[in-house]
């Protein structure tokens, strides 16, 4: 990443950060280069030019985008946040490496580690607190991944304490930044080696593209470039130009989402239908003053429990504003049930160890007015 850029705040970035400029048009916006076949020998840049090469300059411009905000030096972008994450994993773990995971992850990521990474002799640990990675690592450990705030509990990792961690034995530290965004938190200043994002989320923001993003040094995502084009999770050009556009408007959408979800959160904490709110941003939240020490903001995504869990569908069915969906992140508010979507595939041993319980709802808050978000739980858990 230029000097410049590293020096422009990141509503700024946002906007400017890696955009092609079209010198013939003048154009203020990348165009979009739809073409998956390019010349032989490429006269513009020197290399072969493919798709699935990651490549592409859409791809590089969001790639560019990217790794300024998250204060990195080079990116890469992938089909989904799954792709994202799946190869990363990969790319850095061979059989009879080890690596340890945070206990509360992403039902799809533990999913793919428990059935996938263990599948090619890959031995997994898991553990719930910074302090705990260092009993769970071994001779042959080589990565450490975390998730902070964590889906759908929004536990806090100290990240410092992890990366220094990792640097004092040589493991590669990779974070999820999805729930965070790098407006409110950039892991990579921590420590971080690799941050992952579903950018299906907050980075392109509207509901409209999936797609996920790795950021970190050249070395790293050379390694990672040379596994993914053999699994192939490339974005197109069209998706990459939504996706791009999403993200100019990214630091004024997390900003509004970071209010609302404060105002909702205390409005739930109070009500007597709730039995705990789980919130960053809220005093009582147990990882609170870690959260306050290493974020800028404490994101739009909070849970809350219901004291009858029976209520929940009469919840759902009585929201009028709220949408109950899959996915988070858009600019709308969306709230669903864990136990029946995120984590689903989890057994409900596996769900009742991980504080899932059937009353646990995730509300993902969008930019609408907080007032109307506060009416609209208001009134339906007074008809649940």
């Amino acid at each position: 990443m230029s000097e410049p850029n590293r020096k422009l705040k990141p509503a700024t970035l946002c906007v400017h950060a890696g955009t092609h400029l079209d010198a013939g048009t003048g154009g203020v916006c990348s165009p979009i280069f739809p073409s998956s076949a390019y010349a032989y020998p490429n006269p513009a840049v020197g290399e072969n030019i493919y798709p699935r090469y990651f490549n592409v300059p859409n791809q590089r411009v969001v790639a560019r985008k990217l790794a300024a905000l998250e204060k990195g030096e080079a990116g890469l972008v992938f089909a989904s946040g799954m792709a994202a994450i799946s190869t990363v994993l990969f790319a850095h773990l061979k059989p009879g490496d080890h690596a340890v995971f945070q206990a509360d992850l992403y039902g799809g990521t533990y999913h793919f580690v428990t059935a996938e990474l263990v599948r090619f002799g890959i031995e997994i640990s898991f553990a719930r607190k910074a302090e705990d990675f260092v009993a769970s690592t071994r001779p042959n450990t080589r990565l450490l991944y975390v998730e902070s705030p964590s889906n759908p509990l929004l536990s806090i990792m100290d990240l410092a304490a992890v990366a220094k961690l990792g640097r004092a034995h040589g493991l590669l530290t990779v974070i999820d930044n999805t729930f965070a965004t790098p407006i409110n938190q950039n892991p990579i200043e921590l420590g971080f080696d690799v941050v992952v994002h579903s950018g299906t989320k907050y980075l392109n923001g509207h509901s409209d593209v999936n797609c996920g993003a790795v950021v970190s040094s050249p070395l790293v995502i050379r390694r990672v470039t040379e596994c993914a084009v053999n699994h192939g999770g490339t974005l197109d050009a069209h998706a990459c130009y939504q996706l791009e556009r999403g993200l100019k408007t990214l630091a004024l959408r997390v900003k509004q989402q970071n209010e609302n979800a404060g105002r909702l959160a205390r409005f739930l904490q109070a009500h007597p239908a709730v039995a705990r709110v789980n919130y960053p941003g809220l005093p009582e939240h147990p990882d609170h003053a870690v959260a306050a020490r290493q974020m800028r903001g404490f994101g739009g995504m909070l849970s809350f429990e219901l004291r009858e869990p029976v209520r929940v569908a009469g919840l759902l069915r009585g929201l009028r504003v709220v949408t109950p969906a899959l996915s988070l992140g858009g600019v709308e508010t969306l709230i669903c049930v864990p136990a029946q979507t995120s984590h689903v595939k989890l057994s409900p041993e596996e769900r009742q160890r991980a504080g899932i319980s059937d009353g646990l709802l995730r509300v993902s808050v969008g930019v609408e007015d907080a007032e109307d978000l506060v009416e609209d739980f208001a009134q339906a858990l007074e008809t649940a």
